[in-house]
């Protein structure tokens, strides 16, 4: 797992909304960031989309990099974005597909930056993994339900190490007389020093706490931070009727 520094975004307004255009048309001194996921749709040549979290589809033509967008760091091919990886983007929008009064479909954007979100699951907690997941206090400074992901932006302390957080549950089938589905944010500094504070951001994925004949789920998360305070976080999942 890459290290949760590499997301430090401090002091940056991570979502702004509203309509691109405006009587003047596209900017180039405009800029928008907010959270999507990837998906490549053509292999030779290289050509990806991306799905922001509201709904509107962004198709890179131009970035502010010497390299490729889609490469994170190096060329190396193993450090490419892929389908289904979750990112922070920064892009201007510089056009559009819709013609003679069409609904718009697509925007065409210049990358002028772009992030990899640590994107998870949710684990079963064991004897096994107890040890593995930590018990090392965590800041949670929001966090925000969009489609099927739970979205945080997490605060800790650390130097050189590289940090682990995972959202954890108990094991067993859920049933709809489980919830409020009891879930806790851990995370294991791995001995590191507490010399710099990070912030980051995480997505967990909620598709193993869907119940069927259930079109919703009640959850609430739970973490400690250095103060020994407990945070919680309670909110409603919906995912659509069952079949």
């Amino acid at each position: 797992m890459k290290k949760i520094a590499l997301l430090t975004l401090l002091g940056l307004i991570f979502i702004v909304t509203g309509c691109f255009e405006d009587e003047e048309g596209y900017s180039l001194d405009k800029y928008w960031v907010g959270f999507g996921m990837i998906e490549q749709v053509s292999s030779d040549p290289v050509e990806y989309q991306i799905v922001m979290d509201n709904g509107d589809v962004l198709v890179p033509v131009a970035s502010g990099y010497s390299r490729p967008w889609y490469y994170m760091g190096t060329n190396d091919p193993e450090s490419r974005l892929k389908t289904g990886d979750r990112i922070l983007l920064n892009y201007t929008v510089i056009g559009d597909d819709g013609t003679d009064g069409e609904e718009i479909e697509e925007y065409y954007i210049k990358v002028n930056s772009v992030k990899k979100v640590l994107l998870k699951g949710i684990l079963d907690i064991t004897e096994e993994n107890q040890d593995s997941l930590g018990n090392d206090p965590i800041i949670v400074k929001e966090a925000w339900v969009r489609g099927n992901l739970l979205n945080m932006e997490i605060k800790y302390w650390g130097r050189y190490e590289v940090h682990y957080i995972n959202l954890v549950k108990q094991p067993g089938e859920l049933t709809a007389a489980d919830q409020p589905i009891e879930l806790e944010l851990r995370h294991n500094a791995n001995g590191d020093l507490e010399d710099i504070p990070f912030v980051a951001y995480v997505s967990f994925n909620f598709d193993t706490l869907q119940i069927q004949g259930l079109d919703s789920v009640q959850f609430r998360v739970t973490a400690t931070d250095y103060e020994g305070e407990a945070y919680e976080f309670e909110e409603t999942y919906s995912y659509g009727a069952s079949e």
